[in-house]
């Protein structure tokens, strides 16, 4: 037995509205849904592009302990068209990449930006090697 599919990644996060309007803004995504837990968390939804996965965004009640993301821990990946165009239009609304844009041995193009809490974002332009 194996399970049907991936649902969502969820990621805690010290200011849920702050983190949503990166998401928005930065890359695009839309909120599908929102809700308070039964532990009280306030939970957010993202919905991607052409994926029926989403991104789960959680900020605890107050008093929990707050969140600290070590370097290298995560990363969401987004395959964008055109890195280059994508990074001009990240500048432009004051957002910088915090790595790239390199080629990768595949001949993909990747970059990096930094989410709130310091979850890294990963861009890629695939390679057009087939």
């Amino acid at each position: 037995m194996a399970v049907k599919k991936l649902l969502h990644t969820r990621y805690r996060v010290n200011e849920i509205e702050r983190t949503v309007k990166f998401y928005q803004d930065a890359l695009g995504l839309t909120v599908s849904r929102r809700h308070t837990s039964p532990r009280g968390a306030q939970l957010v939804f993202l919905a991607t592009p052409n994926s029926d996965e989403e991104i789960e965004l959680c900020q605890m009640p107050a008093g929990a302990e707050p969140v600290k993301v070590q370097a290298d821990l995560t990363h969401l990946a987004f395959e964008v068209e055109d890195l280059k165009a994508f990074a001009a239009e990240l500048k432009a609304k004051g957002f910088e990449l915090s790595d790239g844009p390199t080629t990768t041995g595949s001949g993909s193009l990747i970059a990096f930006i930094d989410a709130p809490e310091g979850y890294e974002i990963e861009l890629i332009q695939r390679s057009s090697k087939g």
